[in-house]
C-alpha cells in the first residue's frame, strides 16, 4: 500500500504542469493525433476502441484528444495518398493543438511509395515544422510505426518498416530534436493483437494509447 501511494504521488506530481496550464487557460489541453488507418482505428469493432479515444480516457477531462487519422495516408508528399492533401491535414492545423502526436510511415513501406524514400526525411521535417509554426506552438511527438506481422498485406512489409523506415524516423527525431515514441517495441511479440497482420485490435490500440500517455505525462 505504501509503494502504491508513493507511485500515485509521483504520478500526480508529473501531471501537475499540464493540469495547471489547463486550469489557467480555462480550457482543456488540445492533443492532435495525426496518422494513418492505425490512428483512425480501421478494423476495430469496439465503439471508441481506437487509440485516440483510449488516450482521452487515460488523460481525463483536462485534455481534449482529437483523431486526425486518415486510412491509407502516407508521410511522403509524393506518395499514393499524401496526408498533406487530406482534409484532416488542414483540420489538424485549424484545431491549433498544444500537443501533436504523429504516427505515419506504415503506408510508405509499399513499393509504390518507397521508391521515393530519399524524400522521406525532408518531408517528415517539413510536416513537423508545419505544426511547430502554429500559433499554439505545440510540442510535437513522432512515433516509430507498429510492427507488421506474417508476410504483411497490401504491400506493407515489416522488413521495410523495421530496417528502413524506423532508422529514418529516428534520424528525423534527432534532427528536429523532438521526442520519439517507440510503438514498434510496445507492440512487438504480440501477433495475436493484429487480426489482419497490419492493424492492431482494440487491445493493441490500448497499448499505443498507454505508450503515448507515458510520453506525454513525462514531458510536460
Amino acid at each position: 500500500m505504501i509503494k502504491k501511494n508513493i507511485f500515485l504521488f509521483i504520478l500526480s506530481f508529473l501531471l501537475i504542469p499540464f493540469i495547471l496550464i489547463a486550469e489557467e487557460n480555462g480550457s482543456p489541453i488540445k492533443i492532435a493525433c495525426v496518422g494513418d488507418s492505425i490512428t483512425f482505428g480501421s478494423g476495430i469493432k469496439e465503439l471508441g476502441g481506437n487509440y485516440p479515444n483510449q488516450l482521452q480516457l487515460l488523460l481525463g477531462k483536462n485534455y481534449l484528444v482529437k483523431n486526425f487519422g486518415v486510412s491509407g495516408a502516407t508521410l511522403l508528399k509524393s506518395g499514393n495518398k499524401p496526408y498533406w492533401i487530406q482534409p484532416d491535414f488542414l483540420a489538424s492545423h485549424s484545431f491549433n493543438p498544444q500537443v501533436v502526436v504523429i504516427k505515419l510511415g506504415t503506408n510508405d513501406s509499399k513499393a509504390v511509395n518507397w521508391d521515393k524514400k530519399e524524400e522521406f526525411l525532408n518531408d517528415y521535417l517539413s510536416l513537423i515544422k508545419s505544426y511547430q509554426d502554429l500559433e499554439s506552438k505545440p510540442t510535437v511527438y513522432i512515433c516509430r510505426p507498429v510492427p507488421v506481422y506474417g508476410g504483411g498485406k497490401w504491400g506493407i512489409t515489416d522488413e521495410v518498416v523495421k530496417k528502413e523506415i524506423i532508422p529514418l524516423i529516428d534520424s528525423v527525431a534527432q534532427k528536429a530534436n523532438i521526442p520519439l515514441i517507440d510503438l514498434y517495441a510496445a507492440l512487438s511479440g504480440k501477433p495475436e493483437l493484429f487480426p489482419d497482420q497490419v492493424h492492431p485490435n482494440a487491445e493493441g490500440a490500448k497499448l499505443i494509447a498507454e505508450a503515448v500517455f507515458s510520453a506525454i505525462r513525462l514531458k510536460p
